[in-house]
């Protein structure tokens, strides 16, 4: 069901520090940053030869990652992104196995404007996953 890893996200508490880290120190080539006010995150990607890797940071109060910032100040691994062909016959997969949703269970459309799902935690050996459909 899965395909390739897409990306890892990064939650950071500040998003052109954690940019510059990666362009200055690590010679990467980073995105401009892109405000994803439905996802509630400013996010930038960091482009490597085999995948990617997102640092998000927090848009307001209420993003989904401003409390693991706050319990992380540093910041650290948010979650771990998989592609799917079909978001839907992934997703309906899934829900027959017992597999919980964190939200909702219909997808939305992710930072590279393709549908999205996020997959508990608590069924992922405690780790968040997003499946992206490619």
């Amino acid at each position: 069901m899965i395909g390739q890893l897409n990306h890892i996200a990064i939650a950071v508490p500040n998003l052109e520090e954690a940019a510059n880290v990666y362009r200055n120190i690590l010679g990467a080539k980073v995105t401009d940053p892109v405000a994803l006010p439905e996802h509630g995150v400013t996010t930038v990607f960091v482009e490597l030869p085999n995948t990617k890797i997102e640092l998000l940071e927090a848009l307001g109060d209420d993003s989904p990652i401003a409390g693991f910032v706050e319990r992380n100040p540093k910041g650290g691994m948010h979650h771990i992104c998989l592609e799917v062909e079909d978001i839907m016959e992934a997703r309906d997969k899934l829900i027959a196995e017992g597999a919980h949703f964190a939200g909702s269970d219909e997808p939305k459309n992710g930072a590279h404007n393709k549908p999205v799902l996020f997959m508990h935690p608590k069924d992922f050996c405690g780790t968040l996953i997003e499946l992206e459909q490619v």
